[in-house]
């Protein structure tokens, strides 16, 4: 057994190469050997959102606050909010962030495949984050 106690992994920025605004993630846990779970709790400001994106294993969110935005390539920018719980397959593009004038705070729960949790792409254009 292992207890990771609250507030013992430093909270970390959003870095720019992977996110638009400001954006705060909160490590909760990285599954060890032979698990490949990981999993943080990250928080977008008002419009911030993360660019285009897969994962090997695809990935599960848990919206704990506020009000967000979710696509996948090809799909309509759908609104989530606290409670629900949005499934991303194996592979397919796609990109999370809060609403344009609400905060959004989620888990994010992947798996590593080969020591890789994610393939980070372009970023979405205000557009299209937008549309």
């Amino acid at each position: 057994m292992k207890i990771t106690r609250s507030g013992t992994a430093p909270s970390k920025v959003g870095p720019e190469d992977w996110f638009t605004g400001t954006v705060r993630i909160d490590p909760l846990f990285q599954a060890e050997d032979p698990g490949r779970a990981g999993g943080a709790h990250v928080t977008f400001e008002p419009g911030a959102r993360t660019a285009w994106h897969t994962h090997p294993a695809g990935q599960t969110l848990i919206i704990t606050f506020g009000r967000g935005r979710v696509q996948r390539e090809g799909g309509a920018v759908e609104e989530v909010s606290q409670g629900d719980v949005v499934w991303f397959p194996a592979g397919e593009k796609h990109w999370h962030g809060a609403a344009p004038d609400t905060a959004m705070s989620h888990i994010a729960i992947q798996e590593a495949i080969n020591g890789e949790a994610v393939t980070w792409l372009e970023k979405v254009e205000d557009k299209d984050y937008r549309h």
